[in-house]
């Protein structure tokens, strides 16, 4: 176990180079180093389908948001 935090570094190098890595303690295997692989989110088309609910105006312009961006000192004309 001492020797593994010591040498680190290099046993992480060894992983990622596609060799095995296993950390024993008084020569009793505990644990295998292994790769981090980032598992992406399966996405399903649909899944919310009937849960989300908008008004019918949602999409409409609000006539004091474009008077606040026009009217604004952070958007000069």
């Amino acid at each position: 176990m001492h020797s593994a935090k010591s040498r680190l570094s290099e046993l992480v190098k060894k992983v990622l180079a596609g060799e095995k890595v296993i950390i024993s303690r008084n020569n009793e295997p505990l644990v295998e180093l292994i790769a981090f692989t980032k598992e992406g989110i399966k996405r399903k088309p649909g899944a919310l389908k009937g849960q989300i609910w908008s008004s019918e105006d949602c999409w409409d312009t609000d006539e004091d948001i474009i008077d606040a961006v026009e009217k604004s000192e952070i958007f000069p004309e």
